[in-house]
């Protein structure tokens, strides 16, 4: 019923204790049988209001959208229209009503306005080849000023994956030639730059009780498939029966580094080459027609074993590093 962000704001204003608030999360915890630190909480959904808005605000949107561009032929005015009308129903809906979906949806409404109408503008005035990049640059200030007043968590994971694809898109138009190749890395150290951020506030809030918890989470989930698709993409080029056991030895690595940060993004990401890779070992071994069926069933056997037992599995593995590595992960309940 309550987020962590509700406990600290009743915290903050001094209706309940810290130790109180607190005592309520073990309580919660106990109840459970986990420890909230390891459940990977994030909001979503404050109540079935946040759909209804969600529906009549793309409803709208959409309207203002279609009329500008079909109606009226003025593509970058649709896209300005957009970009306006989702921040002025953020500071309703998001600013004073703190709605979760709301604010996620009219984030990436008023993001995609302002690429719109910067890409339709230069189009106009016939600087398109260098329009992806200047909508990387306006959309990145416009998510920083979006991020600046309404702080809504997931705004700098979109901001940084809407000037990634804008990146992509430039560096496609402006040297086709070599795109292919400069692609995986560029994209490779984009994610690298996401998972900095998402460690950045992750170490800020060990206990995951505050907001820096939620842009973590989300900012993991843009870092996952962006560090894991151009390795795996790579190394399943070579289905030798080698490459396939060096693949699960990093996917093994990767669960390890995931129940360190507590953390599953990597995991979720990875899984689909894992059964791709398990798939392949299962027919070079096996004379069974059911290699893929078997790589499910073995693989989401396990994968429940690891959900079920997951506080013991962190535990076996935060034992094993220095202690010094491990005041940068969230601490060990009993």
């Amino acid at each position: 019923m309550y987020s962590n962000e509700d406990i600290e704001s009743a915290v903050a204003a001094k209706i309940i204790s810290r130790q109180a608030a607190q005592a309520l999360r073990d309580h919660v915890a106990g109840v459970k049988k986990t420890s909230a630190v390891d459940e990977e909480n994030f909001r979503l959904l404050t109540g079935f209001n946040d759909i209804f808005v969600v529906m009549a605000s793309l409803l709208l949107l959409g309207a203002l959208f279609f009329i500008c561009v079909y109606y009226y032929q003025q593509a970058w005015l649709g896209g300005l229209l957009v970009a306006g009308a989702s921040w002025a129903l953020a500071e309703y809906f998001v600013r004073q009503r703190h709605m979760a979906l709301p604010a996620i949806v009219l984030l990436f409404t008023f993001i995609f306005g302002v690429g719109f109408a910067t890409v339709s503008t230069l189009y106009v005035i016939g600087y398109l080849f260098v329009g992806e990049l200047v909508a990387a640059i306006l959309t990145a200030l416009a998510a920083l000023l979006h991020w600046r007043r309404f702080r809504t968590p997931i705004t700098l994971a979109a901001g940084l994956g809407t000037v990634l694809l804008y990146v992509l898109m430039s560096l496609n138009k402006l040297l086709p030639a070599v795109a292919a190749n400069v692609m995986p890395y560029v994209v490779f150290c984009m994610g690298l730059l996401a998972f900095a951020g998402a460690m950045y506030w992750d170490i800020s809030d060990l206990r995951r009780q505050t907001r820096h918890s939620d842009i973590a989470f989300w900012l993991h989930l843009l870092a996952a498939p962006l560090l894991v698709h151009p390795v795996f993409n790579i190394m399943l080029a070579d289905t030798s029966l080698l490459n396939i056991i060096l693949i699960l030895t990093l996917y093994v690595l990767i669960a390890s580094f995931s129940l360190a940060i507590d953390r599953r993004a990597l995991m979720v990401s990875a899984l689909i080459y894992v059964l791709i890779a398990v798939s392949t070992l299962l027919d070079k071994t096996t004379v069974v027609d059911l290699s893929f069926a078997l790589t499910a069933l073995i693989t989401g056997s396990a994968l429940l074993l690891l959900s079920a037992f997951w506080h013991q599995s962190r535990r076996f593995i935060i034992r094993l590093l220095p202690q010094a590595v491990c005041r940068y992960f969230p601490p060990i309940t009993e």
